[in-house]
């Protein structure tokens, strides 16, 4: 191991932000309230980051703009997210160095039972996870193109994959 690296250093050697704003809340013993509300905006940002860019469900009864092919002989349609992986990472790294900066201000150290805000979270986390995959099943979307198989064309009379 070199003298910089450590459990905590990213890839390029400097501390990750993540870890940094978790010792700092452990180490403090408080703020809360500004990690659960950082909790629900990270939730947020990864729903956003796993919805298409245009919602099937909207499109339904409309035949006005694209929508997923649900069939197989439909043409295939790229999945387009409504928020792109940069902008995920970048909103996500501003809401850490917010709450971050939170945590330097008394007034955001509100006195809280932290065990209902980490069931209240999981509830919240589980409840919208099922939602999502609920409508990516009746949609038949798959925001990941880890393992997906695409056609590559009509060689080999129609039949050629590539994984």
């Amino acid at each position: 191991m070199s003298e910089g690296d450590s459990v905590g250093d990213s890839v390029h050697g400097k501390p990750s932000v993540v870890f940094v704003y978790m010792i700092r809340v452990y180490l403090l013993q408080g703020w809360y309230i500004v990690t659960y509300a950082l909790g629900i905006y990270h939730l947020n940002l990864f729903i956003a980051f796993l919805s298409p860019k245009v919602d099937p469900s909207l499109m339904e009864d409309s035949d006005d703009g694209p929508s997923l092919p649900t069939k197989q002989n439909e043409e295939f349609r790229p999945f387009i997210r409504r928020l792109p992986e940069f902008k995920f990472w970048h909103a996500a790294t501003k809401g850490i160095l917010v709450a971050m900066a939170c945590t330097f201000f008394e007034a955001f150290n509100v006195p809280v039972f932290w065990p209902i805000l980490v069931m209240y979270f999981i509830m919240l986390f589980c409840i919208t996870m099922k939602r999502q995959i609920k409508h990516m099943i009746k949609y038949r979307y798959i925001p990941f193109t880890h393992g997906k198989r695409t056609y590559k064309g009509k060689e080999d009379g129609g039949k050629t994959f590539a994984s």
